[in-house]
């Protein structure tokens, strides 16, 4: 069974920092794109980050230069590092990787950023 649980998530000032951390459990992660979405209360998800299996990595033209995605494939863990918080990137950050035809969702984790 294919599991992605998140989480570093909480309520940090603007400028703040944060790492969220997406571990899977029924998929090793190494291998396959996982991406980070985010959903603002009454926006639609959108992507924000994702790294395929040779290590490539992309961004949203909004979160360039201060999110970072990255991987520990001994961990089966996948990080968005973001920095510089500001109020904009208050959402619900899931992660999501597509295996054997599905595609999987975790939880989600909130990111709130005021001051």
């Amino acid at each position: 069974q294919v599991q992605l649980v998140e989480s570093g998530g909480g309520l940090v000032q603007p400028g703040g920092s944060l790492r969220l951390s997406c571990a899977a459990s029924g998929v090793r992660v190494g291998n396959k794109i996982v991406a980070w979405y985010r959903q603002a209360p009454g926006k639609q998800r959108e992507l924000v980050a994702r790294i395929t299996g040779a290590g490539m990595t992309e961004y949203a033209d909004s979160v360039k230069g201060r999110f970072t995605i990255s991987r520990n494939n001994a961990a089966n863990t996948v990080y968005l590092q973001i920095n510089n918080l500001q109020p904009n990137d208050t959402a619900d950050y899931y992660c999501n990787t597509f295996y054997t035809g599905v595609h999987y969702w975790g939880q989600g984790t909130q990111v709130t950023v005021s001051s």
